[in-house]
Formats: structure tokens, C-alpha cells, sequence
């Protein structure tokens, strides 16, 4: 079956790419790429509707930021065949490889973890993972008990059960994201990991001493005085998912709960911090 590529090209990427890709993926997009400037979404030409495309997911976005679409169609091919040819192994310097189920695992350096991604989030290849997977396997001790917020296919999670971890809670607002959460745990033989369908409210009442965080600037800030709660003192939150242009206004942001810069890396464009509970 033919595919139809729509292309969108923001004047904000953050966080309007995150945007688009939820609000596609409830009018039956299927996989996307993330772009530097924008995203990449497809879908089977006999479910795309133009109409809803227009009314459903643009209007809102457009009303925000400045957005150009591009529609192609895209003869039919073995897309499952393209896809693994376009997807690599993800090493993380020399002490994590993340893989797919169809690699060569003899291809693994340092430690393997085994992801079948969905929908192409969480696979190791954005800056903002690989960063966040290099800050976790640089702690010195993994505490015992991690949440991992906006988990994805759960890699962040599965890394941290890997180096040590005891009790991790996996939470996304994406049913499938916490479906291959389960499945991707179970492939890496992890049996630490509880996955749920959720928001913020679903840690009130609960302590962690480690909390990761991939998710947009915007996200993050809101959720900040949560974390602050649910953090012992001294403890530790890794944050990524923002420009490092926006890495003063988080840390700033952070200050006012008791979340003290501690370090920050940075990819590309990207960065990624660790702050601590005063």
C-alpha cells in the first residue's frame, strides 16, 4: 500500500513537535522522524483524511507558531525492510550499546539493551537519550529506587534496572508507550520496572532518590515543585529534552524548590542537567 509523508517545518520546534506527533498519532499516523527544524509523520494513503489534517491538528498549532506542510505521496515499498536499513545501532561512548531486535548483537560494545521501538521515540538516536543514558552510567552508585518520567520505550528505565536499580516506576501519558515499556522490559529480562498510563499525580506520595526526565521545557517546568516533593535531600534529578539555550531558565526555574545545579552536558544543540535537592 502507498504511504502518504507529511512534512512540517516550525518556526518553535519545542514544543510543537511533541505536539504534532500526539495530535497525529490520534488521526492514524503511524511513525514519525523528528527533525531539526520540525517532524516527519506517515500514514497508509487510504486513512488519510486532508480535512482532518487541517481542522484537527493545524489550526491549534499554527495559531501558535509558524508552520509549512508539505504532503507526498510515497510508492509502496517494504517498509519494514527501509526501516531497518535506515536504523543503527546507538553506542553510547563505549559502555552501552542500544540495539533492536533484528541487529547483530555481536555488533554490542559495553553493556547491550535490546529495544523494539514504537512509533521510532526512545531509540538511543536523539541527543537527549543518548545524553540521559551517558549521565546515569557516569553515577558512581545507582540509588535503589528511580522514577523515570515520559519513559517512552522505556530505555531509561531498563538502563537504570541494569546498573543497579531496585524499584523503578516508568510513567508516560501515551498508552503505547507504557505497552512497549512492558514489552522492551520483558526482552531485557528486567523485572523491576512498573510501567503506567499517567501524569504528574501519579507519584504524589511517593519518594524517589533518583528522578530521570526526558520531556519539553514546558513539561518540566510544571512539573518541577512535584519532583521537588518527591526527592529526599541530597538526592538527584537528571533533566534533558530542551535546547542549551534554555538551560539557564531551567536552572533558575529549578532554584526556587530546592533543586541545585549540580553539572550539565551538552549534544549538538541539546543539554542535559543534573540538578540536587537542597
Amino acid at each position: 500500500m502507498d504511504r502518504i509523508k507529511v512534512t512540517f517545518i516550525f518556526s518553535e520546534v519545542e514544543p510543537w513537535n511533541e505536539v504534532a506527533i500526539a495530535a497525529l498519532s490520534e488521526i492514524g499516523f503511524d511513525s514519525f522522524v523528528e527533525l531539526e527544524n520540525g517532524v516527519e509523520a506517515y500514514i497508509n494513503e487510504n486513512e488519510f483524511n486532508e480535512r482532518n489534517l487541517e481542522e484537527g491538528v493545524l489550526q491549534e498549532i499554527k495559531e501558535h507558531t509558524q508552520t509549512n506542510v508539505f504532503v507526498e505521496k510515497i510508492p509502496f515499498q517494504n517498509w519494514n525492510a527501509v526501516w531497518e536499513s535506515d536504523f543503527n545501532p546507538v553506542f553510547v561512548e563505549d559502555k552501552l550499546t542500544i540495539l533492536a531486535p533484528f541487529h547483530d548483537q555481536s555488533l554490542a560494545v559495553g553493556l547491550p539493551i535490546v529495544i523494539q521501538p514504537q512509533m521510532s521515540f526512545g531509540t538511543g538516536h536523539h541527543q537527549t537519550t543518548w545524553m540521559m543514558s551517558k549521565l546515569l552510567l557516569e553515577l558512581e552508585d545507582l540509588p535503589i529506587k528511580v522514577l523515570d518520567m515520559g519513559t517512552g520505550t522505556g530505555v531509561l528505565a531498563i538502563l537504570a534496572e541494569k546498573l543497579g536499580a531496585k524499584e523503578i516506576l516508568a510513567i508516560d501519558i501515551e498508552p503505547w508507550s507504557v505497552d512497549n515499556t512492558i514489552e522492551n522490559a520483558e526482552r531485557n529480562n528486567c523485572h523491576n520496572i512498573k510501567a503506567l498510563c499517567g501524569d504528574i499525580d501519579l507519584i504524589e506520595g511517593e519518594k524517589f532518590d533518583l528522578i530521570l526526565a526526558n520531556i519539553n521545557k514546558n513539561i518540566l517546568k510544571s512539573h518541577m515543585k512535584f519532583y521537588a516533593y518527591a526527592l529526599d535531600k541530597n538526592a538527584k534529578i537528571a533533566l534533558s529534552g530542551f535546547f542549551d539555550t534554555d538551560s539557564e531558565e531551567i536552572i533558575r526555574y529549578a532554584e526556587q524548590y530546592g533543586l541545585i545545579f549540580d553539572s550539565k552536558i551538552v549534544k549538538e544543540t541539546w543539554a542535559a542537567l543534573i540538578l540536587v535537592k537542597n
